[in-house]
């Protein structure tokens, strides 16, 4: 289904006055410093104008055409226009910035193992494509910095921490030596956010301590002075109000997660920001 198909038409005519605008104003700020195509040139006031106020954030990527949390799923994502795109990260036993959402590496590779327990040549050696298809077997599991690498400077990276203060903290530490500060959102609990905190106090944060969801997670996400919240559940007219708080003390507001064309056309209207997909390819369509 294509969104906006057998619905009023104002949501999609929104989303795409919405999508011309930002391209205008990314347009005007390239004129204006004088960069073409090279969006790390540009002063970061620049760079964080660019950064969109709404879309679809590619959940692990394209991860419904392409194996989970790999730089072809990534590169698929941004190919797509992905507004956001989201992964997880989690610590190898050496250390190493690991890109993979399981504890356990068996679910997304041909190996078996936590995490925590491989190095990271353990974790490299391993096929993390062909339990997709066979058309994608010998892809290795990434790190942080070969998906920065490849990532646009125009669009926000939802980074969900996996781990305590050490992880969130080297995570920070990478994201601002790679200048990647501007659009970096950590989504973390509590140790994860001391961990970033102690390395750059304004490092932008998602609350993910959800508590029941309601009310008490958008009160506790502002009076953290989180930068997003990320929304669950039953999509509910409440989101609504949730939505209408959170913009009043500057919260983006992300959602988890739904490939209803429907359902995201009425999120956008609520007030959300970010809904997470898994199938951005059928949504794009």
């Amino acid at each position: 289904m294509i969104i906006g198909e057998g619905l009023p038409p104002q949501p999609r005519f929104d989303y795409l006055a919405m999508m011309i605008q930002q391209f205008q104003l990314r347009l005007l700020l390239v004129c204006l410093v004088g960069t073409v195509g090279v969006f790390g040139g540009m002063p970061l006031a620049a760079q964080e104008m660019l950064l969109p106020s709404q879309g679809l954030c590619a959940h692990r990527g394209a991860m419904s055409t392409y194996p989970e949390n790999t730089l072809p799923a990534f590169q698929e994502a941004i190919r797509l226009g992905a507004e956001m795109i989201e992964f997880d990260v989690q610590l190898s036993k050496d250390g190493a910035l690991i890109i993979i959402h399981d504890a356990a590496v068996d679910r997304t590779t041909n190996g078996s193992g936590q995490v925590a327990d491989l190095t990271l040549d353990q974790i490299r050696r391993l096929d993390a494509g062909s339990w997709k298809g066979p058309e994608f077997a010998g892809l290795q599991v990434p790190v942080l910095e070969e998906v920065l690498d490849i990532m646009p400077r125009d669009i926000w990276l939802n980074v969900h921490i996996k781990g305590g203060e050490e992880v969130g903290r080297r995570v920070a530490e990478l994201v601002i030596a790679t200048d990647r500060v501007h659009q970096s959102v950590l989504a973390v609990e509590s140790a994860a956010r001391r961990g970033a905190k102690q390395v750059l106090p304004d490092i932008l944060i998602c609350n993910m301590e959800r508590q029941s969801g309601g009310w008490d997670y958008v009160n506790s996400t502002i009076e953290m002075g989180a930068d997003f919240i990320q929304l669950r559940g039953d999509v509910d007219p409440i989101f609504a109000e949730y939505a209408a708080k959170l913009k009043d003390h500057s919260v983006r507001v992300n959602y988890f997660g739904t490939d209803d064309p429907e359902v995201v056309c009425r999120l956008w209207d609520m007030g959300i920001d970010f809904p997470l997909v898994n199938d951005i390819s059928g949504l794009r369509r």
